[in-house]
Order: structure tokens, then C-alpha cells, then sequence
């Protein structure tokens, strides 16, 4: 079944034409693309803020999946019920979003009862990504805790802005347990300083940056923490790179964000596959509520580099890779199909046994189980167990990425 997804149009998309998440939705509906809008994110799937719909009938999938119990998978009915456990995103990011991290179940669970008016459900909300199209980069975990001592020693303001005391417990600190103690006083230190004294802190190293060396500018990052400032004057956020990794994703690299990790995405396109939730925890570089408390008592501060949040895909045959994080909620699989390898016969994708969405990101292709031809944008809704055989068309490759349950 093909569906109809929704768009969602944040402040922070890629404007018009210039975005992956347009192009998409032009391929995915009828809609006019509007040069001036942001189009943000394509959600596929049943969440009650953007439920994709089927295209033939414009039923919501939820209330398909309601009265079509067997599209499901019984492993994936047992743990989730008669609802995908997922939400499949496209992203066109052309400035920062918001210093955010995700709770755990248990403690999604708390907000959700003790705060329903900001924490809208009691799920959890572990997230991969995946770049397409060029690089695609993000603040992602904390730094090395030797990189953080380096910024606090070379730049005065950041430094004063989170205190003597927590500045130098941090360089005194020798046990990873002492440094991640100390570590979380710095970044509690910061987030609670006066808005007035950051907006002040950041505007004097803004304005010493340009006396500094092209070598000092470099070990500083003073292009991507110029790159922020800009968009987000005043912000405390702005500082979060100095604590946080920045990581720059080559198409097709992947990484995992499990619960508490702090993180932002900072520009470019990519694909996420997350737990369909709605809680986000966020302190910076947002003009939302920003639940600080919140954030620094739930972050994780184990500190390191970002390599310890890359996933590796698996190849299933010489056309297909999946990549299985460690949550039951979703894992994904994508598709790399050359016209060469269809000339013969088609090629039947692998049969899951939980229902999926699928996403054509490139080239086109026709299919025995579908009335029109595959092509840039659509958007398939597969039953457990349901066979797709694909036979390309043209000479460009045919890309397909697929989300289903973990189960």
C-alpha cells in the first residue's frame, strides 16, 4: 500500500527546493512546494501529530492496522500491541536544533504522569540517524573530558561563565567516576548561569575571535561556534560545543542515540528511525521551554569519543545491508539495486516477518505487487510477511531505505 505522509515545517528546515524533505514530500503527494517555507521533517507512520495516511483510501494507517490485526507481526503485536512502535523521519536541517536528550522508558514514564502538559506520552525515544546526500553534522555526546579542560584553559569566557570552583574540581578530578561528577557540576554550572552574564560571555569572545591566529581559530572550532552564535545570539547553547563532540556523518554512516545522551543536529539531510514519542528534554538553542533541572539531573556524562555512538551495518546480500540497534522498536534495512541486476529477473527484497515502511530515495522500478511504477518519494507500507519484488527502470540506481520492529 503506498501512503501519504505528513510534513512538518520547523523554523530550522531547509527552505523550498533546497530541501531533501520537500523534494520528497513533491514525490510523496500532489502539494506545491512553497520556495519561502521550511520543510523540516517527513514522518512516516501513525504518530498522532503526523499520521501518514493510505494514499487509495486516505484511511489513517493506524485505524487500518486496527482492523487489519494481521498486517502485524505476532512477535510485534506481543511487545507493542496493534500499533508500529516507530516513526521513519526524513530530516533537511539548515540550522542547529535544540541541546535536547531523550528520557528512558521508566523515567518518561514519571514525566509523562507529573507533567503531562510538556511530557506528552510515557514513552522512551532511542533515535538513529543516517546521512544522505552529504555530510550531515551534530553535537553528539560528551567530549573527552582532556578536550573539555583544553577549552576551559583557552577560553576565558566559557570559563567564567561556569565557575572557578567547577572548573578546577574538573581539572583535579582522576577516577572516571570523579571526572564524571565533576563534569556534570561544569555543565550544571553553565546552564544555570544568568542569561544576561552568558549573553555578555558570548559576545566578548565573539569579538575577540578575529584578533586570534587561523591556528587558534582551528583548535578553538571558532567557524562552527561562529556558525551557531549567529543563529542563536545570546543563547547558552552556543557553549555546548565546547562539551559536546561534533561529528560530521558521510552519506550512509549511522549513529545511535540512546537514552540521556545530549545531543543537536546541526545541518545537513539525513534519515532517523526513532520509538514513536514525543519527549524531548531540551536547554539550549531553542526558543522552547527550556527544563534545565530536568536535563542536568538525566544526562548521561560518561565522556568519550563519538565513535562509541556509530552503528555498522550488516550485509545481507551483495544489494542489501540492515543495521539493528540495541532497542526493540525499530531497526532498519536499505536497498542499493543497480539496473544490471535486474535485467534477467527481478530482485524480491527480504520478507520480514513485522510489518514496514519503505522510503525510494533514488531511480525508479516497477513491481508485480504494485499497481504503478516505484519512484523518488513514494512511500510503501508492507504487511509481516508481505514479498516485494522490484525490477529497475532506467539507468540509475534504485534506493530504498526500510524500517520495521526489532522483534
Amino acid at each position: 500500500m503506498e501512503l501519504r505522509c505528513a510534513v512538518q515545517k520547523y523554523a530550522w528546515g531547509k527552505a523550498g527546493k533546497s530541501s531533501l524533505v520537500a523534494q520528497l514530500s513533491q514525490g510523496n503527494s500532489t502539494a506545491p512546494i512553497v520556495e519561502d517555507d521550511p520543510y523540516a521533517e517527513l514522518w512516516m507512520g501513525t504518530h498522532p501529530s503526523g499520521p501518514s495516511v493510505i494514499k487509495s483510501s486516505n484511511e489513517p494507517l493506524l485505524n487500518h492496522l486496527l482492523s487489519n490485526v494481521d498486517s502485524l507481526g505476532d512477535e510485534e503485536k506481543k511487545v507493542f500491541g496493534t500499533d508500529l512502535p516507530f516513526l521513519f523521519k526524513a530530516l533537511s536541517v539548515a540550522k542547529a536544533l535544540s541541546i535536547q536528550a531523550h528520557p528512558n522508558k521508566k523515567h518518561a514514564e514519571e514525566l509523562f504522569a507529573t507533567r503531562p502538559d510538556l511530557y506528552k506520552d510515557p514513552n522512551h525515544k532511542p533515535e538513529m540517524v543516517t546521512a544522505w546526500l552529504g555530510p550531515f553534522e551534530a553535537l553528539c555526546g560528551f567530549r573527552p573530558v582532556a578536550d573539555i579542560k583544553f577549552f576551559l584553559q583557552e577560553i576565558d569566557e566559557l570559563a567564567a561563565v561556569v565557575g572557578k570552583s567547577a572548573c578546577e574540581a574538573l581539572v583535579k578530578a582522576e577516577s572516571d567516576s570523579g571526572e564524571m561528577q565533576a563534569l556534570r557540576e561544569c555543565f550544571s554550572a553553565l546552564m544555570n548561569t544568568s542569561e544576561e552574564s552568558i549573553a555578555s560571555a558570548l559576545k566578548q569572545f565573539e569579538q575577540r575571535i578575529p584578533s586570534l591566529s587561523a591556528e587558534k581559530k582551528d583548535a578553538l572550532q571558532c567557524d562552527l561556534f561562529t556558525r551557531i552564535a549567529t543563529d542563536f545570539p545570546g543563547d547558552v547553547g552556543c557553549w555546548s560545543v565546547y562539551f559536546m563532540n561534533y561529528v560530521v556523518l558521510q552519506e550512509g554512516e549511522s549513529m545511535f542515540l540512546g537514552p540521556n545522551v545530549p545531543h543537536a543536529y546541526i545541518f545537513g539531510d539525513c534519515l532517523e528511525c526513532m520509538a514513536c514519542s514525543d519527549n524531548v528534554v531540551r536547554a539550549g538553542l531553542t526558543p522552547k521551554f527550556k527544563d534545565i533541572d530536568t536535563l542536568c539531573s538525566m544526562l548521561d556524562y560518561q565522556a568519550g569519543p563519538v565513535d562509541r555512538f556509530r552503528m555498522q551495518w550488516s550485509t545481507v546480500d551483495e544489494f542489501c545491508q540492515t543495521c539493528s540497534p540495541p532497542v526493540p522498536d525499530f531497526a532498519m534495512a536499505r536497498l542499493r539495486l543497480p539496473a544490471s541486476a535486474t535485467v534477467d529477473k527481478p530482485y524480491g527484497l527480504p520478507v520480514r516477518s513485522n510489518a514496514s515502511i519503505l522510503l525510494i530515495l533514488q531511480g525508479q522500478a516497477t513491481s508485480v505487487e504494485t499497481k504503478e511504477d516505484l519512484s523518488f518519494g513514494q512511500v510503501l507500507f508492507l504487511k509481516a510477511g508481505q514479498q516485494l519484488t522490484v525490477q529497475v527502470k532506467g539507468q540509475q540506481d534504485l534506493i530504498v531505505y526500510q524500517a520495521f520492529a526489532n522483534v
